[in-house]
């Protein structure tokens, strides 16, 4: 019989294949360049994003950077109450539960949202919209649940898998990761 539960590695591939989408679209949307290979994406000067559409600087000229990674693996383990290591790239684990942070720019997860949010309907048992930033939501199922949230910094994506606290629990996980997300 099939279950449910996600191994590390098949959550991985999942987030992957999501990402996919939104990186093609930022790869898209940001100007060609590159800085000192931090993993930040350099939207450009505001000079130069304001004299390609013709207008005055504004605040959207610098929304192409990525914030980074909100988190270190002993926050991460406070927040969830139980020892996560790092696994690199944002995302912490223990060899069962598993919490991913993806960033992105406003834009980029503006450009995605929308997709998403439809996903997240069909994929998860509950799907609520969050009170905080420009643009969120929260899924969750019994053993997983992700989470979006727009803040001006960027996008924030969230996904949890294996904590054993069914669905009403990896809400909870969800709700405290995002309210440690600095505005």
């Amino acid at each position: 019989m099939a279950s449910d539960a996600l191994t590390p590695a098949r959550t991985a591939r999942i987030h992957r294949a999501r990402l996919a989408l939104p990186l093609l679209l930022l790869a898209l949307l940001a100007p060609a360049g590159c800085d000192s290979g931090d993993g930040i994406v350099d939207g450009g000067s505001a000079d130069t994003a304001a004299g390609e559409d013709g207008g005055g600087v504004d605040a959207g000229a610098v929304d192409g950077v990525r914030p980074p990674c909100p988190f270190t693996a002993a926050q991460v383990s406070e927040l969830v109450d139980r020892k996560l290591r790092d696994e690199g790239n944002c995302s912490f684990g223990d060899g069962i539960a598993q919490l991913a942070v993806t960033t992105a720019s406003a834009t980029a997860g503006k450009a995605t949202y929308d997709y998403q949010h439809d996903q997240a309907g069909q994929q998860y048992e509950k799907v609520v919209d969050l009170d905080r930033g420009e643009r969120g939501y929260l899924a969750v199922k019994d053993v997983r649940g992700e989470a979006v949230l727009i803040e001006g910094k960027g996008t924030y994506t969230v996904t949890i898998s294996s904590f054993g606290g069914g669905t009403a629990g990896n809400e909870q996980i969800l709700r405290r990761t995002l309210d440690a997300i600095p505005a």
